[in-house]
């Protein structure tokens, strides 16, 4: 298991567990080494996969002011790399392994206007940051983005303490998020934090880009495991240390390499920093980027790659290609 090496690491006993939305169960932790978590703040934690020690980031969706307490709401996926299915299988009185919450989505008090815009599981990044701006009786508002009202986490709680500040976009309603009419009806003063699936993301950076409004006001965190297609399992190899491993659906690049001797870098785990960068030497398939380190130009050329969370695919062009497993060969630094 690698892991942040500045991260600070403590144990958990969990006190709560209740589900708060299809797929998405609620998870409080009373930590041993409590510190405040303020909004956008997110844990990593061990996960056991079949004998396997992994690490996981989680949002900190709710704390007490002094830490004792966090709440950590985490979505099943059918696309699981199995971190989910551990989280959701904890019970009350079980001790698991976490940081002190660390911040790399902090909050600028002091804009003209806010929107905050969460897509699907996305909200638990964002929920502390809406809390904060009513309490300081900012101008904003909250979009909320999901396919069905039954997998919305907290909808109900956030009508009520948001009132019509809250805008809820329910695709099965007809009513999903117009991005154009969003973006485009925003001004210069308005800065936008959001957190969802890559496709809302993607889509949002493009419409912001196209109305030039300014990129410092625009800020997002990701995921880490949602993409364009549905992973499969692929091959890597690096030549130059004679490596060649298979990478499961279950798992990233980042962390079947490591398994096989690699020594890796990397820190955020969700494709924003770029520090588990690789170079691709030579490619059957195509990348899924799932990344949102690089720009559109250099997802396009597909000479580099973030390992930690962007895959290699058949989807784009399988009626094109031989049947079989996609391979890459690639650099490291």
């Amino acid at each position: 298991m690698a892991a942040n090496s500045s991260a600070v690491w403590q144990k958990g006993r969990v006190v709560e567990v209740r589900d708060v939305a299809r797929d998405i169960r609620r998870i409080v932790i009373e930590p041993d080494a409590p510190v405040r978590a303020a909004p956008g703040t997110h844990v990593d934690v061990v996960v056991d996969l079949n004998g396997v020690r992994e690490v996981r980031s989680y949002s900190v969706v709710e704390t007490h002011d002094d830490g004792t307490r966090l709440a950590l709401s985490v979505f099943r996926t059918r696309t699981s790399r199995g971190g989910s299915v551990f989280m959701h299988a904890l019970a009350e009185g079980d001790v698991v392994e976490l940081t002190q919450p660390m911040q790399n989505f902090p909050l600028r008090v002091g804009a003209a206007r806010y929107v905050i815009l969460a897509g699907g599981i996305g909200v638990t990044a964002v929920l502390g940051m809406a809390r904060v701006l009513a309490k300081l009786g900012a101008d904003y508002r909250f979009v909320y983005v999901g396919r069905s009202r039954d997998a919305m986490a907290y909808l109900d709680e956030l009508a009520a303490e948001h009132g019509d500040r809250l805008e809820a976009h329910v695709s099965a309603e007809g009513s999903a998020l117009d991005v154009r009419a969003l973006v485009g009806g925003l001004d210069p003063d308005t800065e936008l934090y959001m957190c969802g699936p890559i496709r809302l993301m993607d889509a949002v950076r493009r419409t912001w880009q196209d109305f030039g409004l300014g990129l410092p006001s625009l800020r997002y965190e990701t995921f880490g495991n949602s993409g364009w297609f549905d992973p499969e399992e692929f091959v890597v190899r690096i030549p130059r240390l004679g490596i060649e491993t298979v990478v499961p659906q279950g798992r990233s690049m980042l962390e079947a390499l490591e398994a096989a001797g690699a020594d890796m870098m990397f820190d955020c785990r969700k494709g924003e920093c770029g520090l588990c960068e690789v170079e691709v030497l030579e490619l059957s398939g195509d990348i899924d980027h799932r990344d949102v380190f690089y720009s559109e130009r250099q997802q396009q050329a597909s000479a580099k790659m973030c390992c930690c969370v962007s895959r290699v695919t058949t989807a784009k062009s399988a009626p094109h290609r031989n049947p079989g497993r996609a391979v890459v060969s690639i650099e490291v630094s």
